[in-house]
């Protein structure tokens, strides 16, 4: 079974880094359980000691409108369950 938790907001760029920073420090714990905020909701989750890591960063210009960047960060990782 597969569970998907998602939530979309407008932040400043101080509010994201503190989120990332948030993100970061549940990393660095060694206990191997992490709680990931995803809008009015906190996800428990356990990352193993290996864990793949994805960026993309894409930049598009079109003929109509205003530039648009993004980045997509991925983390993935297999549980012991």
């Amino acid at each position: 079974m597969a569970d998907t938790t998602t939530a979309s907001e407008s932040l400043s760029n101080e509010a994201v880094a503190e989120r990332l920073e948030a993100l970061a420090s549940e990393l660095r714990h060694e206990d191997g359980g992490i709680d990931v905020e995803v809008g009015n909701k906190s996800v428990s989750l356990a990352p193993s000691g290996s864990i793949d890591y994805d960026i993309e960063v894409a930049e598009r210009e079109p003929m109509l409108g205003s530039k648009h960047e993004s980045i997509t960060i991925d983390l993935e990782w297999k549980t012991d369950e």
